[in-house]
């Protein structure tokens, strides 16, 4: 393991490898030797290292090859690994931190496409955010945009622009109108005859329509003492599929039991069940004996 190879590797920009080559030479320089700079990663331990494919990973060590940062002492074969050494033209330095801040500071500097950069154009300073209206106001105000003064609007309008009136209303309307009776304004009464309005549906399928039928006195409508046909047909099909799933319940108890004292018996007695198995074999065939005894119909 060098540390001192991997570091440097580390701190190789970015114009020089890209992420995934700066991985896999990390890897290589960590499994390198101090003195004679041979490293044998394997093949499995770095494509787990840079996390791509096995054909990427090749694909990364050629490249690195190519840039001049490995080169390959031994080819790797089955059951034996490929033998590599780190910066044969040797090994950069260690940049300091000047180096690293004039390094971001050219490339901040840079243009992000180089073919759409402008040449001999300086640029302007970002503005700083407004932090308040008064600022948007007075940018608004240096624009042109037609702003008088940074601050709110003024009041009302002017009367030409007929927006708002320039006066406040003189006050409530005068009362109430000419043949009123000066009482408190009502909507009309019902035109039913029943006291309460009735159900939406009280003409349906299978619904009273004079009133409920459940009382010894029938109700004007279902809402006077909260029933609802509705709900009672369906309160009775809840009640029927109860009862109907009880009674499949309670058969199948029943042919349980049955079935546990067939198998109590069978091995208590079995030389009962075996009687009763010859019985029904012979009279299956008594059966089949007389079938073929007794002639076909006649034909027409």
């Amino acid at each position: 393991m060098s540390i001192h190879l991997m570091v440097v590797a580390a701190y190789l920009p970015d114009d020089v490898v890209t992420q995934g080559q700066k991985l896999a030479l990390m890897k290589i320089c960590d499994s390198a030797d101090d003195e004679t700079r041979l490293s044998k990663p394997g093949l499995r331990r770095l494509r787990a290292w840079v996390g791509v494919t096995e054909k990427r990973c090749m694909t990364i060590v050629t490249e690195l090859v190519a840039k001049g940062l490995i080169e390959r002492v031994e080819v790797g074969k089955s059951g034996r690994r490929a033998v590599y050494r780190v910066f044969p033209l040797g090994v950069p330095p260690i940049p300091s931190n000047d180096d690293l801040d004039a390094r971001f500071k050219e490339a901040d500097a840079a243009p992000k496409n180089s073919r759409k950069a402008r040449t001999g154009v300086t640029r302007a300073a970002p503005s700083k955010p407004a932090m308040t209206h008064e600022d948007i106001d007075a940018r608004a105000l240096a624009a042109g945009e037609g702003v008088k003064e940074a601050g709110f609007h003024e009041w009302n309008p002017a009367e030409d622009k007929g927006r708002v009136p320039p006066v406040e209303p003189s006050g409530f309307h005068g009362g109430n109108p000419e043949g009123s009776t000066d009482g408190t304004p009502s909507f009309p009464p019902s035109s039913s005859v029943l006291p309460f309005p009735p159900t939406p549906t009280a003409d349906a399928a299978g619904e009273p329509t004079g009133g409920c039928s459940r009382h010894p006195v029938p109700a004007a409508n279902c809402r006077a003492c909260g029933t609802n046909p509705r709900a009672g047909r369906a309160a009775r099909e809840r009640d029927r599929a109860e009862a109907e799933r009880n009674a499949q319940q309670e058969w199948l108890r029943e042919y349980q039991k049955d079935l546990a004292m067939a198998r109590r018996v069978a091995q208590e007695r079995p030389e009962d069940v075996e009687a009763a198995r010859l019985a029904a074999r012979q009279a299956a065939r008594q059966g089949r004996e007389k079938s073929r005894e007794t002639p076909p119909p006649p034909k027409f």
